[in-house]
């Protein structure tokens, strides 16, 4: 068997926060993946919700954007952004949303808008459904590459929240519980719960502590014990790998 990728590890922690019978919005990429091994595994009844409107998809290919036909394959529903923002995340019943992202600091805001560096400013995509989803999910996990850049003090730009300057959510209007995890391709990172602010949850196997520090733009809280993130079970693997993505169009790099 191949040596074990970076990809496949964030993946498995990323689905194994997934709880059956969740309602989780999910965007594109290793969020999709994890979302799928999920429901391959412990979560059967996980349903999972595309911003475009398209729910419980379960495509036999691995499709490379929400303007691919192929996610929609076997979805139990086709409606539109308005039902999914609308009738879901604004009514309160999505249980997670599950995001990438550009940047995140230490307060779980996220940046999806634009990148300064070195004195260049570069513009992306932006909030799409974004900012719904960490305004209002019960709870956010995002998945990223661990690079001190992408894991500044403070987002560059403020496209989704987190907990704006650390103030609780409510203060703010904001009905979502908001961020709970940051996975990355070197540990699993939580939130202090009195402070709001980023804390180390677990080490990905190979990877040190010193590395972890060394690469986070911010001060990250450190228990006094450090957990091993699990690696993914040999079924975990088969499924990513034969099944789930086995172009490896998204597990063929850090996203």
């Amino acid at each position: 068997m191949r040596e074990i990728r970076s990809t496949e590890i964030m993946v498995a922690a990323g689905a194994r926060e997934l709880r059956d019978r969740e309602t989780v919005v999910v965007g594109i990429g290793l969020p999709q993946i994890a979302c799928f091994l999920a429901k391959s595994t412990h979560a059967p009844n996980l349903t999972p919700l595309l911003e475009i409107g398209v729910a419980n998809m379960r495509p036999k290919d691995t499709p490379v954007g929400l303007a691919d036909s192929r996610i929609f394959y076997r979805a139990t529903c086709w409606s539109g952004f308005l039902d999914v923002m609308g009738m879901n995340l604004h009514r309160g019943v999505v249980d997670t949303g599950f995001l990438g992202a550009l940047e995140v600091d230490r307060y779980g805001n996220i940046n999806t808008t634009l990148s300064k560096e070195n004195g260049k400013v570069r513009y992306f995509n932006g909030s799409a459904g974004g900012n719904d989803v960490a305004s209002l999910a019960k709870r956010v996990i995002t998945i990223m590459r661990h690079e001190k850049r992408k894991l500044p003090i403070a987002v560059a730009h403020l496209t989704s929240p987190g907990y704006v300057g650390g103030r609780p959510r409510a203060e703010l209007g904001l009905r979502g519980g908001g961020p709970h995890r940051i996975i990355t391709d070197k540990c699993a990172i939580g939130f202090n719960k009195e402070t709001h602010q980023a804390m180390l949850l677990s080490l990905h196997p190979g990877t040190s502590l010193e590395d972890v520090l060394a690469n986070t733009g911010f001060a990250l809280e450190v228990p006094k014990s450090v957990a091993t993130t699990p690696l993914p079970t040999a079924e975990e693997l088969r499924l990513l790998r034969e099944e789930i993505d086995p172009k490896s169009v998204y597990l063929g790099g850090v996203g």
